[in-house]
Formats: structure tokens, C-alpha cells, sequence
């Protein structure tokens, strides 16, 4: 979306290449002469199926996201020229799960591992007072798209032989989601209005629980439900362990109050559109 707006992008990765960098450059030789925004998206998979949440995948989790959060803090405050604003993504985890709470911007940090997480994850993207580059929080939702992340999981093999999804758990617990191309769009316009600084929740306006995820994921993929079909908390618990099912087992209603405030407008709000732009690529 950056490039299709005449933005040059340069991404950083573990490996070199066209229009990339690697972390060591960064970490050797700075930001590249010109920047004028630092966008920080790394932080390793938090949900994958059978991997225990132990001291070994905490610190994976961990340094993931708060060694690159620092390195780019560094080196922004040693730039000759410092970027117009720094934009990093955190998570909705950041608020505690609840069935009832809503949740904006200005939501309460909740206690356990996973809101401590994005806590210090959005810690150690703080700059010093000195450097005028404008800062932005993202906490975004589950990001649906056709290219990876959930719908891959979901859809591990072709189409045609998909068989319905199942409602994880009662269906009743909030599923904060967004459009991929949403999460993106209010990237780039973080990046563009300079009067934006702060928290914006990256998700979608329309507020669903998981029981309406699965239906429409079901009704745009033209799978039909026989009757109740679901996966009970104890298998998930299996699958996941118990303090890595309640993820999927819990929610959060997280409404972008500061997001629309800010003058974004979302290309799918809803997520019925958005499943049907979705299964349209596949």
C-alpha cells in the first residue's frame, strides 16, 4: 500500500536483498539516509498448535518483539536526521479478556502473561524526550487475509474439500479481528497525518464473537453447519495448553474510538465483506 502510494519501502529481515536490509545493518550502520518513518512489525507467532508456553518460547516470544523494538529505538536517536514518526504494532491483548468491558483506547492493561507482553512491548519503543519523532501504537486484532496468518491455518488444503469451521469453545467470547488490508491502510495513514500520535486499536468498527466469525467464514467459503458443530475448551486446552487456549477461549470487545476519531475509513468494516473479499482469492 506504501509502494502504491509512491512511498519507497526498504524492509528489514534476517536476510539481505533488494530493498532490504538486515537487522545487523541496523544494528552496524543505522537508519538509511532519508528515512522518514520507521515501521516496526516483527514479534515471532504467539498461537501455534502443540508449542507449550515454557521458559524456552516466552523468551522467543519476548525478544522477538523487544530487542527489534530497541534496536530501532537506538537507532533513531542516534539518527543526523531523525524519522517524522516511528509506528509500532502491539496487540489487543494488552487489555484484560472480558465478556462484558469494552474496550478503547484508553483501556485498563490487564494482569496476565499475555497483556504483561504487550505492556513491555510497547515499553521498549519508547523514545527519548529529545527526539522529536512522532510515536504510534497499534494494537491490532486478528489480521484476516488470503496471503497467510489465520485463513492459511484454516484453509490447509484446497477449497473444494474444506470442511465447515468449527466454533471454538461456547462462541460467545469477543473476537477483535481486521481486514488486512485495514491494518495496513491505518499504518500508512499513522504515517501520513502528522497530527497523529499515540494508541490507535487496529480493528474493525464492527464488533463480532466467534460464533458470527464462523459463520461467515463458513457462509463465504459456501460451507454449510449439520447442525451444532464446535470444539470444546478441553481440546483446545490439549492443543494449546491451558494458558495459551484462553487466547481463543476469551475476548475482548476493543471498539477503534481514536482510530475513526483520526479520519481513517475502513475499507471492510464488516465481517461479512471482508470473508467474501477473502474466499474471492481463493
Amino acid at each position: 500500500m506504501l509502494r502504491e502510494k509512491g512511498h519507497r519501502v526498504i524492509v528489514v529481515s534476517r536476510t539481505a536483498g533488494k530493498e532490504k536490509l538486515t537487522w545487523d545493518d541496523v544494528k552496524k550502520n543505522g537508519l538509511p539516509s532519508g528515512c522518514t518513518a520507521v515501521v516496526n512489525l516483527a514479534g515471532r507467532l504467539i498461537l501455534e498448535p502443540f508449542k507449550r508456553l515454557d521458559e524456552k518460547y516466552l523468551k522467543e516470544l519476548h525478544d522477538s518483539r523487544i530487542d527489534t523494538s530497541k534496536l530501532l529505538v537506538s537507532a533513531i536517536t542516534s539518527a543526523n536526521v531523525p524519522p517524522k514518526v516511528f509506528v509500532t504494532i502491539s496487540g489487543v491483548g494488552y487489555y484484560p479478556p472480558s465478556p462484558t468491558a469494552t474496550y478503547t483506547e484508553d483501556g485498563v492493561n490487564g494482569s496476565d502473561w499475555l497483556a504483561k507482553l504487550a505492556k513491555e512491548w510497547e515499553a521498549a519503543g519508547v523514545l527519548p524526550e529529545h527526539v522529536t519523532t512522532r510515536r504510534v501504537i497499534v494494537r491490532s486484532g486478528v489480521v484476516l487475509g488470503a496471503d497467510g496468518g489465520m485463513i492459511k491455518t484454516l484453509l490447509p488444503v484446497p477449497a473444494a474439500v474444506y470442511l465447515p469451521m468449527l466454533q471454538l469453545g461456547s462462541g460467545k467470547q469477543w473476537f477483535p479481528w481486521i481486514h488486512v488490508k485495514d491494518i495496513a491502510g491505518i499504518i500508512t495513514h499513522a504515517i501520513e497525518k502528522e497530527h497523529m500520535k499515540g494508541v490507535l486499536n487496529g480493528v474493525a468498527p464492527h464488533a463480532i464473537n466467534n460464533k458470527d466469525f464462523t459463520e461467515a467464514f463458513n457462509k463465504a467459503f459456501k460451507k454449510m453447519s449439520y447442525g451444532p458443530m464446535f470444539v470444546p475448551a478441553f481440546t483446545l486446552n490439549m492443543v494449546y495448553g491451558s494458558e495459551m487456549a484462553k487466547i481463543v477461549l476469551e475476548g475482548q470487545k476493543v471498539v477503534p474510538e481514536r482510530t475513526l476519531e483520526a479520519g481513517y475509513e475502513y475499507f471492510y468494516p464488516s465481517i461479512n465483506d471482508s470473508m467474501k473479499e477473502i474466499s474471492a482469492k481463493f
